[in-house]
């Protein structure tokens, strides 16, 4: 049995301190690391992260995931439900250490249908559903807060648009997980400037379509399990 810990900021700016303090906490014995490269973007879907999906690659029956948090993993209802099938499938426990559903067992199955318990899948619907209000009510805040500075006659400093020339980079990183707040910096303009360039490529903002410019679960590849190779030291 090997435990797996998997690691993500959602920008370069960020750091794993805490997810690191939370996971040393817990005492894991011998953990093999896979850490998504700063700025992967929560909207891609985990089974399409490469570190994740290394970490499937990597893992065998019995193997546990861990986890600080389980927002570092998933965004939305329908990741979660992708990403339990497959640990299901695979036979991989999941261990999430801090948060609402650090008391939860989520690969609580019935013991005679195989299916995911139906008061397992209640309550992560409804914890999903908290966080993603709670995602929301920070953007109106924000909006609201905007405006009311507008009133007082503060105007921030519109950034430049994306240039024509790097319009097709930006686009490019953006459908490889590169998230806008982490490309607005790469490029230093506005977030508002990299949502126009892709504004083609962004979901619509509902359930169905929390997976981002990868969309869901139902399209990817099942991957190939060779000889088990430790990861690349990140």
């Amino acid at each position: 049995m090997a435990n797996l810990v998997y690691k993500r900021v959602s920008t370069d700016q960020q750091s794993t301190a805490r997810q690191n303090l939370v996971l040393d906490e817990a005492g894991i014995e011998d953990p093999v690391v896979f850490e998504e490269d700063p700025g992967t973007s929560s909207r891609l879907h985990p089974l399409q992260r490469p570190k994740f999906r290394a970490l499937l690659d990597y893992a065998r029956p019995g193997d546990i995931v861990h986890i600080s948090e389980m927002f570092r993993l998933v965004r939305g209802t329908g990741h979660i439900l992708d990403v339990l099938d497959v640990l299901h499938r695979d036979r991989l426990a999941l261990r999430i250490h801090d948060g609402a559903f650090s008391a939860m067992d989520l690969t609580a199955r019935h013991p005679r249908t195989g299916e995911l318990l139906s008061t397992v899948k209640f309550m992560v619907q409804t914890l999903a559903a908290a966080g993603e209000l709670q995602r929301d009510l920070q953007r109106e805040l924000t909006y609201d807060g905007l405006r009311a500075a507008e009133a007082k006659g503060s105007k921030g400093g519109r950034r430049p648009s994306i240039a024509a020339d790097k319009s097709a980079d930006v686009r490019t990183a953006y459908l490889e997980g590169r998230s806008i707040a982490a490309l607005a910096r790469d490029h230093g303009v506005s977030r508002g400037a990299i949502r126009t360039a892709v504004a083609d490529l962004l979901p619509d903002r509902t359930a169905a379509d929390e997976d981002g410019p990868g969309g869901g679960a139902a399209g990817h590849p099942r991957y190939a399990r060779q000889g088990r190779r430790l990861p690349p030291h990140h």
